[in-house]
């Protein structure tokens, strides 16, 4: 038996080590806790740090047009009427000044394809967002080389 009782003290770490494995883990549980916390608090401050910047965004100028009134391509289907109203958002006062002038351009480029439009292509999210990116496009190269930032949409109405 003595033998036994031998055997199992060489197999076992003596008590020193035994506290010292356990502090080591605990230390690690602890480091790990804390790295943890830190990263969920720091996400916070980073949305924070993301809205200050925000509100120090270099300020952008709208510009309105006047509002729209043009009836839809019906091809037979009865009348369709759009009231559009619709402002530029541009980049600078100067820029403003120079789209003045040429505001005739942008709304006959409107007109024109606003009057090609059937009432099926303005329907849903897609057609709304393919509208607003083809009047960017052509409001853009009506005033070239003066540029707009993008187009808002104030009140769109379909009938």
């Amino acid at each position: 038996m003595a033998a036994e009782a031998e055997v199992d003290n060489a197999a076992a770490p003596p008590k020193g080590k035994r506290k010292l494995i356990i502090i080591a883990a605990a230390a690690i549980v602890v480091l790990l806790g804390g790295a943890g916390l830190y990263l969920f608090l720091s996400s916070g401050s980073s949305a924070e740090a993301e809205h200050a910047a925000a509100a120090h965004a270099p300020a952008t100028f709208i510009f309105n047009l006047p509002p729209m009134t043009v009836n839809l391509n019906n091809e037979g289907e009865g009348e369709a009427f759009m009231k559009l109203v619709v402002a530029l958002e541009v980049a600078n006062q100067e820029m403003m000044a120079e789209i003045q002038p040429r505001m005739a351009k942008v709304v006959d480029a409107f007109q024109v394809y606003l009057r090609e439009l059937r009432k099926s292509d303005l329907e849903g999210s897609a057609g709304i967002y393919r509208l607003k990116e083809e009047l960017l496009r052509r409001v853009n190269v009506a005033i070239y080389p003066a540029r707009v930032e993008s187009i808002l949409f104030k009140e769109i109405l379909v009938q």
